[in-house]
Formats: C-alpha cells, sequence, structure tokens
C-alpha cells in the first residue's frame, strides 16, 4: 500500500516552518528531514515526533538522516542554504536575494547531487533564495524530467498582493484574484490586468468599493508589494511561514492531482519569446506530475516592460551562478 513521504531538506526558519505545516494538514504518513547540521535535522524530527502523541496530531512517521531518505519520497520541499541578514542599524533596509547566489548556487548543486543517487521520481519544490536561479540549476543541470522540479516563485509574492489590494478596499483578501510574475524578489511585477474581484477587474474596483488609499498606479502596488517582505524581514530578522505555507500548499495541489493554477517559477519552455535561457515565475497549472502546463497570459505595454526587465535581471544572476542554456544537461 503506498503512503505519501515527503522530505524537507534544509531545517533552518523556513524549513523547519515547512516541516510544522505538513505536520498538521493529513496528506503525509512519512516526513523525512535533512539537514547539513545532522542534530539539527535529529532535533526537528524528534521534537516533531514526540508531538504526536498529543491530541489532535497525525500519527506521522518522522525521521532524520541523509538522502537516502529521498529514494520513495513524493515530495521534496528544499529550503537548504542561508538567507539574508538583517542590517541592525538600518531598520528600513531591503538586501537584495542576489546577495546569497555565490554560497546558494553551490549548495543547490550540492543537495541536487544527492537527491539524484536516490529518486528523478519525486517532485521537488524550492524555496532557496535567489529562487530562479536556483529553480534554474535544478531543473536543467541535473537530467530531472521537465515539469518535476519547480519553485514556490511568486506565490508569497501573489498572497502579498492580493493582501495589499484587499486592504486598499476594505475586502477579504480571498475575495481578490491576481497573481506577480517574473523574479521572486526586487524585479516582480503585478499583472494588474488580470486582477479582478468576483469578476470586476482592478481598473474598476472603484466603481464598487471606496478605496481607503491610492493603489492605482502599477509601479505604487509593485513597491508596496515589494516592501510588503522587508516589513516582515526587518521585524523579525527573517520571513517563514508565508513561503513555508507556499510550499505545502504546492505540495498538497500536487499529492491529491487538483490542477490548481499558480504562480510557480520554472523555466520558460517558449513563452515570452524565451527557450531554456530563464526560470521565472508565471502561472502554472500542477498536479501530480508537477507543472502540468504552463499559461502565458497576455500582458499589456507596461507588464511586458516589466518583465523584460525582471528577465534580465535573473540571467544577470544566472551568469554569475555559472549557469545557463550552453551549460545545462540537455
Amino acid at each position: 500500500m503506498h503512503t505519501n513521504k515527503l522530505v524537507v531538506v534544509g531545517a533552518g526558519h523556513v524549513g523547519s516552518y515547512v516541516l510544522a505545516d505538513a505536520m498538521k494538514i493529513g496528506l503525509f504518513a512519512e516526513i523525512g528531514v535533512i539537514d547539513i547540521l545532522g542534530n539539527v535535522a535529529f532535533g526537528e524530527a524528534l521534537d516533531q515526533a514526540q508531538a504526536t502523541a498529543l491530541p489532535y496530531m497525525s500519527n506521522i512517521k518522522v525521521t532524520s538522516g541523509g538522502y537516502e531518505q529521498c529514494a520513495d519520497a513524493d515530495v521534496i520541499v528544499v529550503a537548504a542554504g542561508p538567507s539574508v541578514i538583517r542590517d541592525p542599524e538600518n531598520p528600513k533596509a531591503e538586501p537584495d536575494r542576489t546577495l546569497l547566489t555565490t554560497t546558494n548556487c553551490k549548495v543547490i548543486r550540492e543537495v541536487m547531487a544527492g537527491i539524484v543517487k536516490h529518486t528523478t521520481e519525486a517532485i521537488v519544490i524550492l524555496i532557496t533564495n535567489p529562487l530562479d536561479t536556483m529553480v534554474y540549476i535544478a531543473e536543467n543541470e541535473f537530467g530531472y524530467p521537465r515539469g518535476r522540479i519547480f519553485g514556490t516563485g511568486t506565490m508569497l509574492d501573489s498572497a502579498r498582493l492580493r493582501k495589499v489590494v484587499a486592504d486598499a478596499y476594505g475586502i477579504d483578501p480571498k475575495s481578490v484574484t491576481g497573481f506577480m510574475m517574473g523574479e521572486h524578489g526586487s524585479t516582480a511585477f503585478p499583472v494588474l490586468s488580470h486582477v479582478n474581484v468576483a469578476g470586476i477587474p482592478f481598473a474598476e474596483l472603484d466603481r464598487h468599493f471606496e478605496a481607503l488609499g491610492d493603489i492605482r498606479s502599477p509601479e505604487t502596488v509593485k513597491a508596496r508589494v515589494i516592501s510588503a517582505a522587508y516589513d516582515v524581514f526587518n521585524g523579525k530578522g527573517w520571513t517563514n511561514a508565508g513561503v513555508a505555507q507556499s510550499a505545502v500548499t504546492m505540495a498538497r495541489a500536487v499529492l491529491l492531482d487538483e490542477r490548481s493554477v499558480f504562480p510557480a517559477c520554472t523555466t520558460l519552455r517558449g513563452q515570452y519569446g524565451h527557450d531554456g535561457d530563464v526560470a521565472l515565475s508565471m502561472p502554472c497549472l500542477l498536479g501530480r506530475e508537477g507543472i502540468v502546463k504552463q499559461l502565458p497570459v497576455g500582458l499589456n505595454a507596461w507588464e511586458a516592460e516589466k518583465l523584460a526587465e525582471s528577465i534580465a535581471f535573473i540571467q544577470a544572476t544566472m551568469r554569475d551562478a555559472g549557469t545557463g542554456p550552453d551549460k545545462a544537461v540537455a
């Protein structure tokens, strides 16, 4: 009898939160934890294993160890590698995720080398920053089956977008439909031409709701969404809850073959004039096989310009990481 298994690689602020969220959704019978610090992986796994004796907790087998745990995994969530560090002297600083490129490209290559020794069947969901470049490396340098590796991408950025719009109009963010595209980072942009509330386009929301502030400019919306991440980061020193929930939500869509549409990060395959030379976030159909289909939605002139800027930025980071079409495995 098949039972669902998750492996979490990296048990820091984000990975430990992924583990905690995964323990509560009732989909996994077994969860494995891997960390470069074996004692941390052991402690996190044991902590959660002991919690299974509490009321309302599922009796999940929680283990720690090496990449051998990936052999029979259904989903692997990768949250390995360091995160950017808050500047205590500047509480409004917005350090770019690309500061992590040199370090984390080595981490992801080590992680993927460990995974592919044991499986090329599991769905791999990446969180590690700078995400788009890390996804490109994982997807294209290890011969992994197409569609079975992707990143959380702008899942969290899109949630922040919906919250920004909802707060501006005094409504439930779950009533807002919309997403961010491009890089998971400073060049992400809101696709306001596809934002709506109950089918009411973003441009017409003022006719139906009283705006609580100026949110009409796409540049204003973009700036608010980007800064929303740093409000969290500068408040507690890291972000973890939202992105962990994003990864678990995607894992759920995979395990249940939900065919959900999320803005996942994956390598472009002919969309927007790019084929195999960049990975970024766009709406994608997710199911049991991972990325079932990429959905290249139409963009207006401002959005197309921002997409080009985002692609150029990501490709510069890819060069810093020593990756690209000429280095990828066919």
